[in-house]
């Protein structure tokens, strides 16, 4: 399983964004939709054994914390406005706490804080990293971060604490190349590099 953490520092945590203005009205809402889609779509197919964790930190209702699981998700198809909705959906719900409530089929919500999830995935003997251009490349590191977590910013990146406390917690920084990307660029790179340890014609 690999886990994608995707940080919305402006996306809203109320339903009542519309899905004609994500990048406006939703606090670019637009980024997460795109990274779902990197996340989970190959052509003509889903990936299964992958999740997304979108933390949303905008304004009212900040943390909200939506899960999407590969293997169960449905309704969602390869485009923003699909996965906008069942963000939205997700967001409706007027009995989120910090106890997981599913919302559609393979989403599910809760109020909870990047601390709490890293430290879920620590518990769980997680492997955490972190991607930045100064880390380490990821083609000699594409063994390690099997069955990682990676954490992604948003079009702010992330804040001075966020990044101090995903160091702390991290089992690394790696970089996928010199120059600063979008993150769900950076999500299909990796997709990459772990399909290509699993593909035995291609030498590395």
């Amino acid at each position: 399983m690999q886990d994608f953490i995707i940080i919305g520092h402006k996306a809203v945590t109320t339903g009542g964004f519309s899905l004609n203005d994500m990048p406006g009205s939703a606090g670019r809402m637009d980024i997460l939709c795109r990274c779902i889609n990197s996340v989970f779509f190959l052509s003509h197919d889903l990936r299964r054994d992958v999740q997304a964790h979108l933390l949303l930190l905008g304004e009212p209702n900040s943390p909200r914390l939506i899960r999407f699981n590969g293997e169960k998700v449905r309704y969602l198809n390869p485009d923003e406005r699909s996965a906008g909705a069942l963000i939205k959906k997700a967001l409706e719900l007027d009995n989120i706490s910090s106890l997981e409530i599913r919302s559609t089929p393979g989403v599910w919500v809760r109020e909870a804080d990047l601390q709490t999830l890293l430290d879920e995935f620590v518990r769980d003997g997680r492997k955490i990293f972190y991607f930045r251009e100064d880390g380490e490349d990821i083609r000699r590191m594409a063994e390690e971060i099997k069955d990682g977590v990676f954490i992604l910013g948003d079009h702010l990146g992330l804040m001075e604490d966020e990044e101090s406390l995903v160091l702390e917690m991290s089992a690394g920084t790696i970089s996928l190349g010199p120059l600063s990307l979008h993150a769900d660029h950076c999500i299909i790179l990796i997709h990459n590099e772990l399909d290509r340890l699993t593909t035995s014609h291609i030498e590395r």
